[in-house]
């Protein structure tokens, strides 16, 4: 049984693979060649993350493909019911990064109340020669405990960031169409243990509430955040999408970071990836990374380790 792991897998998915018999290939084949490969390859389980697209072309040609698999949570780039429809079943690993997106989200937050994001591009440049100018213009810094996280999508990773969050002292306020309450669980080094019980509450308060909102809902066809939710922030508020692009309007973004209403935002993903906006890429008023989310060697390794228990699963019950 052949497993393309179009965009890489992690050593811990490779060896559960291989010592349940699978043969794993490894090879990063072309979007345009991917349909022949797979066809001359005779290969059953492909696996991608969020450069290659399985489309209807894929899906109705691929006679030995049984499994599509995604490495992470979105799957947009992934024709689900369609392959489903076909009889091809579809996985992805839904919590395996969520505490590694967490935490970028809060790099991104402590690098914005302390300027780091523009310190560090500064400090190169002319920190031998103005240093008392930057010690000056990065003064101002203001403390994430004691302040108000909304949280927009109030799945796995977005609990997950309120965890972090609650355990930094903020206060926690969520929106979620599907979700009323969850009770989070934050675990701790000595094995202690405390319960967080929150409900959540009308998009239009979270916004009103927060002084940082964290973006973690899918793919939309339509904006989450634009000119009406932007009017409806604090003055000065904080902004960080780590969810998708599009779900984040980002000339409105800039537009009210020009006029003073939000005084910061973070983007890891972009309307239009891999070419983001030049305006966005050299504003100072914005923290940057390109979609790594969940790019750490611990999610990865979950990531892996998800993929290959449901892919034997599945092979176990499907003989």
């Amino acid at each position: 049984m052949k497993v393309l792991a179009n965009d890489g897998l992690d050593k811990s998915g490779i060896v559960g693979l291989e010592k349940a018999g699978f043969e794993v290939d490894l090879t990063t084949v072309a979007q345009e060649q991917l349909l022949d490969y797979l066809n001359k390859n005779k290969v059953s389980v492909l696996l991608v993350r969020s450069a290659t697209k399985v489309r209807k072309d894929i899906i109705d040609n691929c006679p030995t493909l049984k499994i599509i698999g995604r490495g992470g949570v979105g799957m947009d780039n992934i024709d689900v019911e369609y392959a489903r429809e076909k009889g091809i079943t579809v996985i992805n690993t839904p919590a395996a990064s969520s505490h590694s997106v967490a935490e970028l989200v809060f790099a991104h937050l402590f690098g914005l109340v302390r300027f780091l994001h523009e310190s560090n591009r500064n400090m190169p440049l002319v920190g031998d020669s103005k240093f008392n100018d930057l010690k000056k213009s990065y003064a101002k810094g203001i403390e994430l405990k004691g302040k108000t996280l909304g949280v927009l999508g109030f799945g796995r990773i977005g609990q997950a960031t309120a965890k972090v969050a609650l355990g930094l002292g903020m206060k926690v306020v969520a929106f979620d169409p599907f979700i009323e309450t969850e009770t989070l669980e934050l675990e701790f080094f000595d094995h202690q243990t405390l319960f967080f019980n929150i409900k959540t509450i009308s998009k239009e308060e979270v916004l009103k509430q927060a002084d940082f909102i964290s973006i973690h809902v899918p793919a939309q066809k339509e904006y989450v955040i634009s000119t009406k939710e932007f009017e409806m922030m604090k003055n000065g508020a904080f902004i960080v999408n780590a969810a998708r692009g599009g779900v984040l309007d980002e000339v409105a973004l800039v537009k009210a970071i020009e006029s003073g209403k939000i005084a910061g935002a973070a983007l890891d993903v972009f309307e239009k990836e891999p070419t983001p906006e030049m305006g966005l890429l050299m504003n100072a008023n914005l923290s940057l990374t390109p979609h790594i989310g969940a790019a750490t060697a611990e999610a990865q390794d979950r990531i892996g380790s998800e993929l290959a228990s449901q892919i034997i699963e599945f092979f176990k019950t499907n003989k």
